[in-house]
């Protein structure tokens, strides 16, 4: 074999090679889905409204099958983003439509959101009414505020599987559930969240105190400092949590 032909086969298997060791490597999640990495983007900035005022959604002027028009989605942690839409739920507490994720994505530090951009809150009374549908990790539905991007912000979720509701902050993407008011770190508390029922979560935060309430019943308090400014409020699932909610409403303190 000559020297030129040599060189030029030792040329083609290194490129060969080359290309392969720069080739992208696929991002899998626990139940071997592939999804591209999780960059968290800004939010943009929405006007803060003054005490009184108040915004409700009900999504039965949404458009079926898609997001509703005043929202958008987000993820914390890992996996694939959420699925979410607005459905007909012929049970729901102001029929027919409801807003809906349905992505069955079962990695464990996976928190899909949809997050409302009419405006945002510092003091608040938040709620929703939620139904959880299905789910083997976690079967949660949940209220975010005081939200500054998909990676800080406050969550109060119930849990269909556990029968508790706790209340989190998310810091850099960190989730830390925080202690209970004069109890100290109880993960929350127990509470009845029946399967396939709806049932209503709400806050109301004032200063660094949060009340949590759950159908009209106050739960447990929480007091903490790390999210003082203003934000936006939105809804929040973890894992392959399919849960469906309706008549989301804030009101400004």
């Amino acid at each position: 074999m000559s020297r030129f032909v040599f060189s030029a086969i030792c040329g083609v298997s290194f490129a060969i090679a080359a290309a392969a060791c720069n080739a992208p490597t696929a991002i899998t999640t626990k139940d071997q889905s592939t999804s591209e990495p999780n960059i968290v983007q800004p939010e943009t900035t929405a006007p803060l409204h003054e005490s009184g005022k108040t915004l409700s959604y009900n999504f039965d002027k949404d458009t079926a099958e898609s997001m509703p028009a005043k929202f958008h989605t987000a993820l914390t942690g890992k996996g694939l983003k959420g699925e979410w839409a607005v459905k007909a739920d012929s049970t729901a507490p102001s029929a027919p439509h409801i807003l809906a994720q349905t992505s069955t994505d079962n990695t464990s530090y996976r928190f899909p959101l949809a997050i409302a951009d009419e405006g945002s809150f510092r003091d608040l009374d938040l709620s929703v009414k939620f139904k959880p549908i299905s789910g083997k990790v976690d079967q949660a539905a949940g209220l975010v505020w005081r939200l500054k991007d998909a990676n800080n912000y406050y969550i109060v979720r119930a849990n269909a599987l556990e029968n508790n509701v706790v209340l989190y902050k998310v810091e850099n993407g960190k989730r830390t559930d925080l202690p209970v008011k004069g109890e100290g770190r109880t993960y929350g508390k127990r509470a009845s969240v029946p399967a396939n029922q709806w049932s209503e979560l709400r806050v109301v935060q004032t200063g660094n105190l949060a009340e949590v309430y759950v159908n009209g019943a106050k739960l447990f308090e929480v007091e903490d400092e790390t999210f003082r400014e203003a934000g936006k409020i939105g809804l929040w699932t973890k894992a392959d949590s399919v849960t469906h909610f309706d008549d989301l409403k804030v009101t400004a303190k």
